[in-house]
């Protein structure tokens, strides 16, 4: 027997037009974005659905609309095979979503999850205003290789791990200085390719400590449930435990590596060996596969 995982997309993975069919034709969806738009102040569903882009990619816009639309995209799962979701034994999110990770196994409900995730939109928008910075995913690079480059580029500027995403495929946040400098130097140690990345700041680095630090604040004020299946934490790559672990893990994770590969790995090694992608994008299926090829992981849209 199959034992099932679900993974939740991070920031990076909205696109206009998210959610819109949902929207249209599935009335559990539509009560989530009806329920977010009344809760945020302002229609997060229009602005899903018809953009403008600009404003969907905002950092304080895109991580409530990607966690409602992931959310909103498990509910077509549950009305077309019930079944499976009640049996899913463990999950996992990508930075954010690790959030609706949490979510889905019920550590706090939809609305809790909502303000959470706004706020930390907010104190990562604010935190990457103050301390202009940026992040650059590297290619052909090991981790090791990683940080030598970040000694090497230390001169220019901080360069810090960011996102430990597969097998060669590793992104690093950084002063703007930092980013400028390093295309030379990781091209002269063997990188294939450096993607400077359109984000607001140098997420999961120390750059973010104030948006930690505010984030903090909003989550001593939450109480969590003990997930009632394994949910797999971007910071160690074991599952959270109690409320006080997953309140310290997700302030960790806004200036940590995410440890996405290490978390892979370990589902695999418990396991699990059937996933699914629950909300906008891809992104998760291709890294998955990286790491092997084998794993089945399919994708449930946010369309």
């Amino acid at each position: 027997m199959s034992k099932v995982a679900f993974l939740f997309p991070g920031q990076g993975a909205q696109a206009v037009g998210m959610g819109k069919s949902l929207y249209e034709g599935l009335p559990a969806a539509r009560a989530l974005f009806d329920r977010a738009n009344e809760l945020l102040g302002f229609n997060l569903a229009a602005v899903c659905f018809d953009g403008p882009a600009e404003a969907l990619e905002s950092t304080d816009v895109s991580q409530p609309a990607i966690y409602v639309a992931s959310l909103a995209a498990l509910e077509s799962l549950k009305a077309s095979d019930p079944d499976l979701v009640a049996g899913v034994a463990g999950a996992a999110g990508l930075s954010l979503g690790e959030y609706t990770a949490l979510v889905f196994a019920g550590a706090m409900d939809f609305e809790t999850g909502l303000a959470i995730v706004r706020r930390r939109g907010q104190a990562m928008q604010a935190a990457a205003v103050a301390s202009p910075s940026g992040m650059a995913s590297i290619l052909g690079l090991d981790e090791a290789a990683i940080d030598e480059l970040c000694a090497r580029v230390a001169p220019a500027g901080g360069l810090w791990k960011a996102n430990l995403l597969g097998p060669g495929n590793i992104v690093v946040s950084g002063e703007n200085a930092a980013i400028e400098a390093l295309q030379a130097v990781a091209t002269g140690m063997g990188a294939s390719r450096v993607i400077p990345l359109a984000v607001a700041g140098a997420f999961h680095s120390p750059i973010m400590q104030s948006g930690a630090d505010r984030l903090d604040e909003t989550l001593g004020q939450t109480t969590f449930l003990t997930p009632r299946i394994p949910v797999y934490s971007n910071v160690d790559a074991g599952p959270h435990d109690d409320s006080a672990g997953i309140r310290a893990k997700l302030v960790a994770q806004v200036v940590s590596p995410v440890r996405w590969e290490q978390s892979m790995r370990r589902m695999l090694a418990d396991g699990f060996d059937t996933f699914y992608e629950i909300g906008p994008g891809r992104v998760l299926t291709g890294l998955l596969k990286r790491i092997d090829r084998k794993i089945p992981c399919t994708s449930v849209p946010a369309r």
